[in-house]
């Protein structure tokens, strides 16, 4: 039985395997923690520390270099850090940004541009991915993870670096998945799980959500379906508004059909397009991606003859459409062509997605394009294994 990455205690190896990181680090990353660094109070701080680290106020005078009687008058107040140095090598030995001590300095800038320059970063990523782009996404995120991991693995667990981090982690995991061939997308899907890993230490239930959402469908690309539709179905539950919720059940529908459940397919897509009149339209969630989710599906529940009356009948599109999306739906609807034995429309329909998925470099739709057409378009099924070869070729060098 294949292992689910999100099982897999290597979902969260950047941190789990550096002996700098200890558990109780995680805490910084707490709502809790979040209320007392924001209010900058050194006393606060300190009792927060010992409480999640089992410390005394000897102890912790050990690590910071004072007694237990200045600790305590620290604590209470009745003492300050009133010199910048003092309060940085604080910050430094509670693995803490300066700013929460109020220190402004090269170090702590560099710290505010980083994340600044992640989240730039990780938004055109996004937009060079849902513009037909993956592989430039790729290779903006790459860098950007390396540098926050090395972050966190030297200590520094604040809560706007972990998420940033684990934003990174989807991105990237995400965009290996449309540019990865078919054979390495259990990759796309170890970065997803390392990603939510990280959700889940920030107890914010939208953004653990999202990264369920993100995780489980990697985790269906790679035919993992049972976990893909386990992750999505929770993602589904935790979705706090119609808007997450339609983003999501999607992704659930298409991983319940490629499993042939045709009873959750089902009742999914009637949601999906309840849901269409109460939510903004986006790449994934409007009448054109609904249709091929809804072929697809179909096809997969051993209902063809219901995917060939439907396939006449694609709605147009209300919203700017992912480039790869069209991809997807020619080789859904070739497929249903061939169903219905019309083929030369189905010839015509896969060799444009060859033409597409070569100029996009998604090695994954040629894959697809390969089975689809099998026998029965022999010189198709050749063109799209030779461009297969030859972006692996690519990839390879």
């Amino acid at each position: 039985m294949t292992r689910d990455p999100a099982d897999n205690n290597e979902a969260g190896n950047a941190l789990s395997t550096k002996p700098s990181v200890r558990r109780v680090d995680w805490h910084w990353a707490t709502p809790r923690a979040q209320v007392i660094l924001t209010a900058g109070d050194l006393g606060s701080i300190l009792r927060f520390y010992r409480t999640i680290n089992g410390l005394n106020q000897t102890q912790l005078g050990s690590i910071l270099g004072y007694d237990k009687t200045y600790i305590s008058a620290l604590e209470v107040g009745r003492r300050t850090l009133d010199d910048v140095g003092s309060r940085r090598r604080v910050c430094d030995l509670l693995r803490l940004p300066p700013h929460v001590l109020g220190i402004t300095d090269p170090a702590d800038s560099d710290h505010r541009a980083m994340l600044q320059f992640g989240e730039s970063t990780i938004r055109l990523a996004e937009i060079a991915r849902q513009s037909g782009h993956a592989s430039e996404a790729v290779a903006e995120l790459w860098p950007l993870a390396a540098r926050l991991e090395a972050r966190v693995a030297d200590g520094h667990v604040e809560r706007d670096v972990l998420r940033l981090l684990a934003r990174t982690r989807i991105g990237l995991g995400v965009a290996l998945g449309n540019v990865l061939p078919e054979e390495q997308l259990s990759t796309a899907a170890h970065w997803t799980a390392k990603g939510l890993e990280l959700a889940r230490h920030l107890s914010d239930p939208a953004f653990n959500s999202y990264a369920l959402r993100m995780h489980g469908n990697e985790l269906r690309k790679a035919s993992l379906r049972g976990a893909a539709v386990s992750r999505l179905s929770q993602a589904a539950d935790m979705a706090r508004d119609c808007a997450a919720r339609a983003a999501t059940l999607p992704l659930l529908a298409r991983a319940a059909g490629s499993m042939g459940d045709a009873e959750l397919f089902d009742r999914t897509m009637l949601e999906c397009h309840a849901l269409l009149d109460r939510v903004e339209h986006t790449s994934l969630v409007n009448p054109f991606a609904l249709h091929e989710i809804q072929l697809r599906g179909l096809v997969a529940t051993n209902r063809a003859d219901l995917a060939v009356r439907l396939a006449g009948n694609a709605p147009t599109a209300t919203t700017v459409v992912a480039p790869q999306w069209r991809v997807i739906e020619l080789i859904t609807v070739a497929h249903v062509q061939l169903l219905a034995n019309d083929l030369g429309a189905a010839r015509e329909s896969l060799g444009a997605a060859i033409s597409e998925a070569v100029l996009q470099r998604l090695p994954h739709q040629l894959q697809r394009v390969v089975r689809v057409a099998g026998e029965v378009v022999p010189d198709i099924r050749v063109a799209a294994s030779q461009a297969v070869q030859r972006l692996r070729d690519e990839m390879s060098a």
